[in-house]
Order: structure tokens, then C-alpha cells, then sequence
């Protein structure tokens, strides 16, 4: 089992998991037609794990060149504002 990156840096300051542009979701998920971050959620209330940084735990994007048997290979990502939603800023088409 390879080891999972981590969310390195999150500007997407409005989700809900963050905190100080962290990601304390357990782990999140990229992608459908686009790297989406699906994790991405808003509301009034923190959510998390303060202590735990993410991880991708699944990536659905297989045209990106990180991807593998729907697992990300990158050595850490990057999440930012794409329109009204967050998406991986690492994705790299093949």
C-alpha cells in the first residue's frame, strides 16, 4: 500500500474542515469530471479532526498524470478556489 499524500495547503478558507488553510477532514476525495475537491462543505459549524491533517484518499480523476489505480502519487496537493467550489490545484493532465 503506498502511502497517501497529504492536503498540503488549502486556500478555500469557507469549508468547513478549515482551519488556518489546513484540511482536518479525515481524508478527502478528488474528482468526477473535474479535480474537484468532493470533501469541500460549508456551514456554520468546524469540522474535523484539529490535531490530524488530510490525505487523498481517493482520486477519480485518471487522466491526471499523478493517478494510479485511482490513487494519488503526488508527493502532497494543494486546494484552491475554481468558481464557487474547491478543486486540486495539483492535478497535471497526462
Amino acid at each position: 500500500m503506498q502511502n497517501l499524500p497529504q492536503v498540503k495547503l488549502c486556500d478555500v478558507l469557507e469549508c468547513c474542515f478549515n482551519r488556518d488553510k489546513k484540511c482536518h477532514a479525515g481524508a478527502i476525495q478528488v474528482g468526477d469530471d473535474h479535480p474537484a475537491c468532493d470533501t469541500f462543505t460549508t456551514g456554520k459549524n468546524k469540522a474535523g479532526v484539529e490535531n490530524m491533517v488530510a490525505n487523498v484518499g481517493a482520486c477519480k480523476i485518471d487522466a491526471c498524470t499523478f493517478n494510479n489505480n485511482l490513487e494519488c502519487g503526488a508527493p502532497g496537493i494543494t486546494v484552491g478556489h475554481h468558481g464557487s467550489h474547491a478543486d486540486c490545484q495539483t492535478y497535471k493532465h497526462r
